[in-house]
């Protein structure tokens, strides 16, 4: 992908999550839940003449706008033999139970989809090569809390370069 291609994609997805920003919030008793910081650590397999494994590291931020809708950042490195993949997504995660009486679920399941972009960097005898491309990811998984602002947690998804990622991650609201 052309590196204009990957600022219009940029900016397409700052410019949708302005728009969820400034979308109107819900009446006075469904105070939306305090922003959210996770860190994530799992396992990525590409189909490549089977399953190429690699291990990935992350962290995502969330903002709620709605009491069960939030977005937000999501970065990934993923490490592989003789390269490596540096993944940025603007994601949209809906919990799929409401909280009750105005907070979280003991244990909460989500769907998350995200697009932004996906960069390989390998070495070669003649040199290193970057390519750059948009991506996307599709998934769910299950939230459960370990106190009032610390959650922890595992998803899976599918993503561009046919990849499966399975991950567990912990979390702190603000």
């Amino acid at each position: 992908m052309r590196t204009d291609s990957v600022t219009r994609l940029a900016k397409s997805i700052a410019a949708l999550a302005m728009l969820f920003a400034l979308l109107p919030r819900g009446a006075a008793a469904q105070d939306v839940p305090r922003p959210a910081a996770e860190f994530a650590a799992g396992w990525v397999g590409f189909a490549d003449d089977g399953v190429v494994s690699e291990g990935m590291i992350g962290g995502a931020a969330r903002w709620y706008v709605t009491p069960r809708l939030s977005i937000g950042p999501e970065v990934l490195y993923i490490s592989g033999q003789k390269h490596s993949h540096f993944v940025l997504t603007g994601n949209a995660v809906f919990d799929l139970l409401p909280p009750m009486s105005g907070r979280p679920r003991p244990v909460t399941p989500f769907v998350v989809a995200g697009a932004g972009m996906f960069q390989t960097r390998e070495t070669f005898q003649n040199g290193p090569f970057t390519s750059t491309e948009g991506a996307f990811t599709a998934g769910g998984g299950v939230r459960a809390r370990a106190g009032d602002r610390v959650t922890f947690g595992v998803d899976t998804r599918i993503g561009w370069e046919l990849h499966l990622r399975v991950n567990g991650f912990v979390g702190v609201q603000f």
